[in-house]
This record gives C-alpha cells, structure tokens and sequence, in this order.
C-alpha cells in the first residue's frame, strides 16, 4: 500500500502565558510575542500516520499553516519519520477563525495526491474549539470519525477505527479517502538521532532566502541552493495561499465570519483558610461548623 496519509499539525502559543497583552487590535494572537510548542494532540496524529507507516507502507505527509517560523515543526516531523513537510505561509491566512482555517487546509488537501486518509488532532491549545477537523471533513466530501484511539484495520477501501465516547468506545468502518481527528490515546514517539542529524539542515525557500540576505538574496544564489537541498530531499515544500489555489477572500481576516472579542487573565486565589487539627475533637467541630452554615443536614 503506497497511498498518502496526510498529517495536519499547528504550532500554538504555550496557553500557558497567553494574556489580555498577548492580543492584537483585531482580537487575534500575537503569536511573536508568544513562546511556541507543538499543539499535543497533533503529536498524537502523527504519532498515528507513524504506525500506519510502519503497518501498511503510507507515505506520511506533513503540512501546517503558519508564519515561516512553523517550519520548525515540520523539521521535528521529519525527524520523528515523516516523509514530507509543506508549509502554508502567506499574509493572507493571518487571521483567521477555524472556517478560513478549514479552507485554507482544504485547497491544500486537494493538492496531495493519492490521500488515503487525513490525520488531525482533536483540537488546538490556543482555541479549544475541536472544529477545524470536522468543518475540514465537510469541504473535502469525506467521512469522518472524531475521537479517534487507534486504526484497528486498514485495506484499500475502508478504514476500522476505535473512537472514544463517554463511558466508553465504538468501532466504527469507514470507506476511504476519510478524515480521522485523534485524541491523546498513543504514546508519541521522539525524534530519532539519525534523522535529527539529516533534516535539522531542511529548509523552506523562506528559509534559504532569508539566511542568502533576504529581500538582497541574489535570485540565482537562492535558485541554487534551493535546487542542492532539493537534490538531498532536504527542501521543505511551501505554498502561498495562490500556489495553494485559495480564494483570498475566503483566507484570513477577510474570510473569518468570527472574532475574539476579549482576552482576560484570570488569576484564582486562595480564599479564607482554617486548619482543622486531625483529631476527633477537631473533626467533630468541623461537622457542626458544616451544619451550622447548612451545608450539611
């Protein structure tokens, strides 16, 4: 079996130190302000192609949208064994809410051939919303199963999936190409020596551009390096939301019907305290205290 599974990750800001400050006048992320990880559950997605690689011999394609600097996940991707890294980076996708998020992924979805199945994490840290899976489903016409554990079964026409439910799981079969949206059921693997020592020289044509002079970079010195890490499987491939065939108005800002209206900080303290001595003198007042405001009896 020869076919793509294709992998779609994000690089998010750690939630961790998101702030009213860390919001732009649009009510988007400052992302530059903001330290960068890997969005955990897309780790479990890849971590999921990985085994289907292992199992079944699919080609694992990787691909984010972001500023040049997500190019440093697709690195760790290769390096974990993915085959391939597209990067989607264009002023155009800045901006955007998960339905320009899902075309965005769409127009490059339908450029991928041979997809057998695409892979995505649950959700993002940075919105919480588990939409952009589902809405991604719909432009491309396939099937889904949300809350994916594990692949059970794979041929060339279906794909047997365990989902989480509450309570419990289902086994559902679905006809391919689908759409997977996976869950922290895997323990992702880490990079391996070997690859890290190969492809922490991949690079985007950004990246070339910019490390040659940037907007100076003489145009045939970009070319030629460009064409050397070509040559040694090294050049990570990019798209504009153009190359990607995206209707710019449906990208972004402009294509965003939704916006975050206020980011808030909020800090939880600690209230009044009262030490209870461990004894049966002090439990029992507890209890009357507790009976006495009534929340007992």
């Amino acid at each position: 079996m020869s076919r793509t599974v294709l992998v779609f990750v994000k690089q998010v800001p750690d939630t961790q130190n998101i702030t009213g400050d860390a919001m732009t006048p649009e009510g988007t992320v400052n992302r530059s302000a903001l330290p960068a990880i890997f969005n955990p559950e897309d780790l479990n997605a890849l971590e999921l192609a990985l085994q289907l690689k292992d199992r079944f011999g699919l080609h694992v394609t990787v691909a984010t949208m972001g500023p040049p600097k997500a190019a440093e996940i697709l690195r760790d991707c290769l390096c974990r064994g993915a085959d391939e890294g597209i990067l989607l980076t264009d002023r155009a996708f800045a901006g955007a809410d998960t339905l320009a998020t899902s075309y965005a992924l769409s127009c490059c979805a339908n450029k991928v051939p041979d997809v057998a199945l695409v892979l995505c994490g649950r959700q993002a840290i940075d919105g919480d919303t588990a939409q952009v899976g589902p809405q991604l489903a719909e432009k491309l016409h396939v099937p889904q199963i949300c809350y994916t554990e594990e692949v059970l079964a794979m041929t060339a026409s279906h794909v047997v999936a365990r989902r989480r439910i509450q309570g419990g799981y289902e086994v559902l079969q679905s006809p391919l190409p689908s759409l997977l949206t996976v869950v922290d059921g895997n323990d992702p693997r880490p990079m391996a020596a070997r690859r890290i020592m190969k492809y922490k020289r991949a690079r985007t044509l950004s990246e070339v551009r910019a490390a040659l002079g940037g907007k100076d970079a003489d145009p045939a010195a970009v070319k030629a390096e460009a064409a050397r890490l070509q040559k040694q499987g090294l050049l990570i491939t990019e798209w504009s939301a153009l190359d990607a065939g995206a209707d710019l108005g449906r990208t972004g800002l402009a294509g965003s019907p939704t916006k975050v209206k206020q980011v808030m900080s909020v800090v939880l303290t600690a209230g009044d305290a009262k030490k209870i001595e461990p004894t049966a003198d002090g439990v029992g007042q507890l209890i009357h205290e507790l009976i006495a405001d009534h929340t007992l009896g």
